[in-house]
């Protein structure tokens, strides 16, 4: 006989409101049903595994997810919702509902995506307990709050332990359960906004931080303790740094953590940097010139202002023009790689075309028109490859543009993968320089860099928040407002 019956279900996005793009159902991947059985080393597969493991009798929904874009289709987010709903209606009597969402998910005229969920989710369930893993870069609200349970987000940027913060969220499913036990949850507001560029955990002073989290959790009634770090490409207006902790049925223990590990944080904000080398554009382009001249190279550069893992549209194409104007950037033998950009219509003429034909197009800027100019050249095409496996199914074109082997897409997809150049007949280990798109390096490609370098290019993603048209952030915030004295209240 099963201990419980918990529903399992959830939505995943990263929503960046400075892209226009809309993400769209064709760049959405749902996994339904008894499909969800079979997904791997996600919160969701973790949560899952668990609870089976401990005799608990799961009812699968769905689970949506899109690599991080513009804020997500309006109509096709209702048709999602919708259907969890539904499922969740058919399910019957729940003991538990376990959810595996992002945090910073929005949608095209709602704004807030989770708190939306959630406000239906509990219309149906009032008096069942809602359970929730999160990404670190999550942004909580107080509606968001006030409508779930117990929330426990990832401790690792990057994300290596989505699986493990799944079964963190299933084991406090379970302890709340089999000791009955509610679980009591307070947070506090950090006015702070950091990108994960600054916040690595591999580094200070998130290392300190996140060991001050797992200190808190092995006290006897503490169920998790996380850091919401909020995700500063979205106008939010609650968006900032949270201090979330869940206790075993006891409000004024969650309160009083919640509170201090907030000032632990805020005590530490002059402390995040860049921790690895980061230059202006310009300023990247001459050092890397300079490494190569001194014999260290590949040499890897991320634009980091356009960083389409982060939301950026992956079509600005500023600092591709800066290396097209360098009369040694450009005639590099092998050459430059540039991994890569998103324009269908620059694909599809390609695939048209043909391997080896070359004629005049105009490249980039096709979604973002605001914040670049596109390149207009004759481009010859290199290679082809159709719907790639390992970037959703999107066709891959390698275009040579004016010397320099640029990687288009006809999807929008992450560029952290060096398999992607590989598939196009490009070793990465042999160019001399590879500009990716991207913020802080993924470990495949880091591997790769004798020397790496993040540029401060611009884009929806720019690291310099200060260069962002913000409407709607709560103020003062830090690093944009310096030399006031946070609150740090509870919401």
């Amino acid at each position: 006989m099963k201990k419980g019956r918990i529903f399992v279900g959830g939505l995943h996005h990263e929503s960046d409101t400075f892209n226009p793009i809309i993400t769209s159902r064709e760049e959405i991947w749902v996994t339904r049903g008894e499909e969800l059985f079979k997904t791997t080393r996600s919160a969701a597969s973790g949560a899952i595994n668990t609870l089976i493991a401990a005799g608990y009798e799961v009812i699968p929904s769905l689970i949506a997810r899109a690599v991080p874009n513009g804020v997500w289709d309006h109509d096709y987010y209702q048709e999602l919702k919708a259907e969890l709903l539904q499922t969740l209606q058919q399910a019957g009597p729940l003991d538990a509902i376990c959810l595996s969402l992002h945090g910073s998910m929005r949608v095209d005229r709602i704004g807030e995506a989770e708190q939306d969920l959630l406000a239906d989710i509990r219309a149906l369930h009032p008096d069942t307990l809602i359970f929730s893993s999160l990404d670190m870069h999550a942004t909580l609200t107080r509606r968001f709050k006030n409508s779930v349970d117990a929330l426990v987000g990832y401790k690792c940027a990057p994300h290596t332990d989505t699986y493990e913060t799944g079964i963190h969220n299933a084991l406090t499913v379970i302890r709340t359960l089999e000791s009955r036990k509610k679980p009591t949850m307070a947070a506090s507001r950090i006015p702070m906004l950091i990108a994960g560029e600054q916040s690595e955990t591999s580094v200070e002073p998130m290392v300190s931080l996140i060991k001050e989290l797992r200190k808190r959790e092995q006290l006897p009634k503490v169920l998790s303790a996380s850091y919401l770090l909020g995700f500063p490409w979205a106008d939010g207006t609650e968006n900032a740094v949270h201090a979330v902790v869940v206790t075993e049925d006891d409000q004024q223990l969650a309160d009083s953590l919640a509170k201090e590990l907030a000032h632990i944080f805020w005590d530490k904000r002059e402390e995040f940097t860049f921790y690895n080398e980061t230059r202006m554009p310009e300023d990247a382009l001459e050092a890397t010139k300079e490494s190569l001249a001194n014999g260290i190279y590949p040499v890897v550069i991320s634009d980091s202002g356009d960083n389409p893992t982060a939301g950026g549209s992956g079509d600005v194409t500023n600092f591709l023009h800066l290396i097209l104007e360098d009369s040694e950037l450009s005639t590099l033998d092998p050459p430059l790689v540039y991994q890569g950009f998103y324009d269908p219509a620059v694909v599809r003429e390609a695939i048209e075309k043909g391997v080896g034909s070359s004629y005049k197009t105009s490249v980039g800027s096709k979604f973002d028109t605001k914040k670049s100019r596109p390149v207009e050249a004759t481009v010859t095409v290199k290679a082809i490859e159709r719907a790639w496996a390992g970037a959703n199914n999107a066709d891959l074109a390698l275009l040579q543009i004016n010397g320099v082997d640029v990687v288009v897409a006809s999807k929008h997809v992450g560029c952290y993968d060096p398999e992607m150049m590989r598939i196009l007949g490009v070793e990465p280990e042999e160019r001399k320089v590879i500009v990716v798109k991207l913020g802080y390096l993924e470990p495949e490609i880091r591997a790769i860099a004798k020397r790496s370098m993040m540029a401060l290019t611009t884009g929806s993603t720019d690291e310099l928040f200060e260069r962002l048209p913000y409407q709607n952030l709560p103020r003062p915030i830090y690093p944009l407002d310096k030399g006031f004295e946070a609150e740090l209240e509870l919401i």
